[in-house]
């Protein structure tokens, strides 16, 4: 069975939280290829403070010299409200000889049960949830049952499983990001420096 890793969010900005962990797993698993799907308007959060393309632009630049990191922009491309569930019938028409894997972390995965078409999610992709090491995954509660009734340590089908890794998940977040720029600090060392070129260079994220 082969592959295709979906990393997806908002990305705003990119940074080295969700690069070096989809990287991990990848290597993990053996993906044929990890794409990161920049949402167009996302339902959990707040509307980006940049536009689209110039979050897909930075997502661009630091995946660039990682073959096997792609850049989809299937969400941009269909815009409105992104929905997971939709993305993936999409994937599922143009990767028919693959199995999808959705790739979230703990946080996402605690809220998995409230989002859009969950169910059919799961007769799509299987889940890798990210976590720290020694980090529980939910337990309890509704996606404890859902972790609980689909739990593998390896894929053996092409949807409905569920399995955990542990990464070297650093504490970073967009918001941090967007807080030391905003804040008219330094945000080196967070995110690739190509990404911090483009944020310099486009003047986003500056303090008000």
């Amino acid at each position: 069975m082969k592959f295709i890793g979906i990393n997806g969010g908002t990305f705003d900005p990119v940074h080295y939280g969700h690069l070096r962990p989809a990287l991990e797993v990848m290597q993990r698993l053996g993906f044929e290829q990890v794409r990161f799907v920049p949402c167009f308007r996302p339902v959990h959060k707040n509307t980006p403070s940049v536009s689209a393309k110039q979050r897909s632009d930075m997502i661009k630049l630091a995946i660039q010299k990682q073959p096997k990191f792609v850049l989809d922009t299937i969400e941009m491309d269909k815009g409105g409200p992104s929905y997971t569930a939709d993305t993936l019938a999409i994937l599922k028409e143009q990767f028919k000889d693959f199995s999808l894997v959705l790739m979230m972390g703990t946080d996402a995965f605690a809220k998995f049960y409230t989002w859009h078409e969950w169910q059919k999610i799961l007769k799509m992709a299987n889940i890798v949830v990210m976590h720290r090491p020694g980090e529980p995954v939910p337990q309890s509660g509704e996606s404890g049952e859902i972790y609980k009734q689909n739990h593998v340590t390896q894929f053996t089908a092409e949807a409905g499983q569920v399995m955990d890794i542990d990464v070297t998940q650093l504490d970073i977040s967009s918001t941090l990001v967007r807080n030391h720029l905003l804040a008219g600090q330094s945000a080196e060392y967070l995110l690739p420096p190509c990404v911090m070129e483009y944020i310099n260079e486009h003047g986003l994220y500056k303090p008000t």
